[in-house]
């Protein structure tokens, strides 16, 4: 946009950007709305025009900060100041250097009188509020939008925070006005989904009004339009949901559905970081998932096998040398339990994802035992029933384990012979020997 397009737009508009002096983000306005303008018209003023005078008498470099502290009256003088710089703006005749050199005088009192509202030596930099815990930002380049009053964050001259926990990003002048408390303590001291699907209780039990911040909404959009967030069921405000999509949890239980749906802003967060933690116990919220969705099985297989290979690893020099334990250290509860799941294992499932990666893990594990380490292979099993075949591990596919003293067996053999287990029998006729001894 040229020159004289500005200006054109800025007596059309002059109620709007000049006179929004007293609002947040007047100064903000001011820089978007000029910076776009020739590089020389902000750089080259200076030495090109030294020699004009002007009318204000303000020839101090009003980017820079001003020595000593400050009193009500320099703010007041810098806004008598930006009064006058904006009627000498209208006045002047257009296209003329005095006017552009008068632009560009206002941008550098609005950035100071913004400066001197908001000076960032008094702002610390770290404050708790609500249990978050904000660390003041050193970025001046990327834009942000405040999760407070939804508005964009100018790093430049703005000074702004961010969350260390639930990562809530907001002005400096906006955390007051805060009132959720940090997701992250929702997550440690309550960590557990909704389980039911999008649990509307209705407008009206929300008294028409944000289920958050409480202010009042309506489905028509008059004051402020209801959205729904589908993971709790309750309506909010603009400000509180920003129509962001995640993947419900009930919705992947009960359906095996993927599809990203609309949340609010906390509910996003919280399931954010409530991605990775291992909370779903799926055998009980819906055991029938099994029957339907056959790679659950697959994996449900794999993680009992890895289970059975721990106890060959904890006791195995080599084995905790190479760590190989540690290849799932994405998925510790692998290693430690084989029924509860991550709504990440549920996606990545779905996608085939873990399932490769997996199988993959469940190979090196076995070539580890039964190849390449003497120790773990001395640790195998032979049928005492046929007493025939290779040595055999718990976890080999035609094996089966005795559930009371964990003897490996050929399935085939197991199954067809009607007595009982060998190792069993053993040890109950020398616990009866023992017995006898006793008496």
């Amino acid at each position: 946009m040229e020159y004289d397009e500005r200006l054109a737009l800025f007596r059309q508009t002059r109620l709007n950007p000049f006179d929004r002096g007293e609002e947040e983000d007047g100064a903000l306005y001011h820089v978007a709305f000029f910076l776009e303008a020739k590089p020389e018209m902000f750089f080259g003023t200076r030495t090109q025009s030294s020699d004009r005078t002007m009318d204000l008498g303000l020839a101090e470099d009003h980017f820079s900060r001003p020595r000593g502290s400050f009193v009500a009256s320099d703010i007041e003088q810098l806004k008598l100041a930006i009064e006058e710089c904006k009627k000498l703006i209208l006045e002047l005749p257009e296209h003329s250097e005095r006017q552009k050199d008068t632009v560009v005088r206002l941008i550098h009192l609005r950035l100071k009188l913004q400066e001197l509202k908001d000076p960032e030596e008094d702002e610390p930099n770290l404050r708790i509020l609500l249990e978050h815990r904000f660390s003041k930002e050193k970025s001046k380049s990327v834009k942000q939008t405040c999760d407070k009053c939804s508005t964009i964050i100018w790093g430049l001259i703005q000074t702004w925070y961010t969350c260390t926990g639930c990562y809530y990003r907001c002005h400096s002048k906006c955390m007051n006005l805060i009132t959720k408390p940090c997701v992250r303590s929702k997550v440690s001291h309550q960590s557990e989904y909704e389980l039911s699907i999008c649990p509307e209780i209705g407008l009206d039990r929300q008294d028409y009004r944000c289920a958050e911040c409480r202010t009042p909404i309506s489905l028509r959009g008059v004051p402020s339009e209801a959205r729904q967030c589908d993971y709790t069921g309750q309506y909010y405000c603009g400000t509180c949901h920003w129509n962001d999509t995640a993947i419900v949890p009930a919705r992947v239980i009960h359906n095996w559905e993927f599809e990203p749906r609309k949340v609010c802003r906390s509910s996003m967060r919280y399931l954010t970081l409530m991605m990775s933690r291992p909370v779903l116990k799926l055998k009980e919220i819906n055991p029938l998932l099994f029957n339907f969705v056959e790679e659950l099985v697959e994996i449900r297989k794999l993680r009992q096998d890895i289970l059975l290979m721990k106890p060959y690893f904890i006791t195995c020099k080599e084995a905790m040398e190479a760590r190989l334990l540690l290849q799932l250290h994405d998925r510790q509860h692998f290693v430690e339990n084989n029924d509860m799941y991550s709504l990440q294992d549920l996606i990545d499932i779905s996608s085939g994802r873990l399932s490769c990666s997996l199988t993959e893990i469940h190979t090196t594990f076995a070539k580890h035992i039964k190849l390449d380490c003497e120790r773990c292979q001395a640790k195998g099993f032979v049928c005492e029933l046929c007493k025939e075949g290779d040595i055999l591990f718990p976890f080999d596919s035609h094996t089966s384990v005795c559930h009371e003293c964990s003897a490996v067996l050929h399935r085939d053999c197991y199954y067809d012979n009607s007595t009982t287990c060998p190792r069993c029998a053993r040890m109950t006729e020398r616990k009866q020997d023992d017995d006898v001894r006793d008496a």
